[in-house]
């Protein structure tokens, strides 16, 4: 690190991230803290608290995104935005989304420390619902933050028990009186990277140049539902057989694809009636495919359709499609990038120019705002998985970069 420049303090940060891991342990060394869930109460009143106790005041939205304001010396500019998320999967691990939460509160503590200003805010925000672990589709407040998504339709979505977004908020107090939207100068996100490339190349900055151009899709598969011993074999209209025919066929596109950064899967699978003795009247499958060059995402997705169809033939089934989430390729607004590789240089930063391959709230803001990200290393790459795992000396220097970038956008 070169003279005059801002270091976060890294024991800090870490015993923040300690902290955070307490709350809804699972497995012993992964998080299960569902949006809206107890755990993700106790985990937003600790970073209410904690931002708070770092001088900042703190908003709250219908949707329960939290924002927490460090003031800057000219009220009338926008600020400067830096967020993520604090809610897991299912069988989730300490990092994705929290460490940019707590990289942006630390950026805010370090200022602190060192008695210094800007002259715009800057707003560290946690958003509601990135996972969708809970609740689908994921990134639900930042998108409907950016009025990517309908309000209401968001309050009206239900988990697998039938309670809705709005009765989840109210329940844990994190329904706010902040109308949804607000404006920012610009947006930055730091996130561990969920792939293997930085940390297999040694290099522990990632600036994100764009993404992977990326479709869901819902199928609703419909057969008729019969005797699995009594019902001869060419009557049969099995939805689980078409869902697996879809199943299979959408995994080796994926392999058809993976030399050239394709990416295939099917992420959820419900089965009615789903009992012993009986075949399935009904199956909704949800597909996900993503390809770094879009001419090639396009030759994916005429195969996934033929894949559909074919399925649906040989299981003798109706298929619906209907499309769930998507995003493009180019994401970020180059002057953001230009000044994470501007701030990397003066910092004496070695850094790696990447797409990202998963999904981001920062996608959602790239709409509505100036947006970049920074990724730092992870273990292997393994993410939404109890042994997702960092190691501090690599996740501080892009803590450096999120800090320094903010100050000087801050400072414009």
């Amino acid at each position: 690190m070169v003279a005059n420049v801002l270091e976060i303090n890294p024991e800090r940060l870490w015993d923040s991230l300690e902290r955070s891991a307490e709350i809804g342990r699972f497995r012993d060394v992964g998080l299960r803290r569902l949006a809206l869930s107890a755990e993700d109460k106790q985990m937003r009143d600790l970073f209410v608290d904690w931002t708070k106790a770092a001088g900042c005041t703190v908003e709250i939205d219908r949707l329960g995104n939290i924002f927490a304001r460090r003031a800057g010396t000219d009220p009338s500019l926008p600020p400067v935005a830096i967020g993520s998320h604090l809610d897991t999967q299912i069988c989730g691990g300490r990092y994705d989304g929290i460490l940019g939460v707590l990289c942006g509160l630390e950026v805010v503590r370090t200022l602190n420390d060192r008695g210094l200003q800007t002259k715009r805010g800057i707003e560290v925000i946690c958003w509601t619902n990135e996972e969708g672990a809970r609740f689908n589709p994921p990134m639900m407040g930042s998108m409907a933050f950016a009025k990517v998504l309908p309000l209401e339709s968001v309050l009206a979505t239900t988990d697998d028990a039938g309670i809705t977004v709005a009765e989840a908020l109210d329940e844990i107090g994190y329904a706010g009186p902040a109308p949804v939207g607000r404006e920012f100068d610009s947006y930055l996100e730091l996130h561990i990277e969920q792939a293997p490339v930085l940390d297999r190349e040694g290099c522990d900055v990632g600036i994100v140049v764009g993404g992977y151009k990326t479709q869901a899709l819902r199928l609703t598969i419909n057969g008729d539902t019969g005797h699995a011993g009594g019902t001869p074999m060419a009557q049969r209209r099995n939805a689980l057989v078409g869902a697996g025919y879809v199943i299979a066929a959408i995994n080796d596109i994926g392999l058809a694809y993976a030399a050239d950064e394709g990416r295939t899967t099917t992420t959820r699978i419900e089965s009615f009636p789903n009992l012993a003795g009986t075949y399935a009247e009904q199956v909704k499958l949800t597909i996900d495919f993503r390809h770094i060059d879009a001419d090639r995402f396009k030759a994916m997705r005429a195969e996934v359709d033929a894949a559909i169809a074919a399925a649906a033939k040989k299981a003798n089934v109706g298929i619906e499609v209907a499309e769930g989430w998507s995003w493009g390729s180019e994401l970020f607004a180059p002057e953001c990038i230009e000044l994470l590789k501007s701030t990397a240089n003066e910092l004496g930063l070695p850094y790696r120019e990447m797409r990202s391959q998963a999904g981001h709230d920062a996608y959602a803001v790239a709409t509505m705002a100036p947006t970049a990200m920074i990724f730092t290393p992870c273990f292997e790459g393994i993410s939404h998985n109890v042994n997702e795992a960092i190691e501090l000396t690599r996740s501080i220097p892009g803590a450096n970069l999120l800090l320094n970038a903010a100050v000087t956008r801050a400072n414009r």
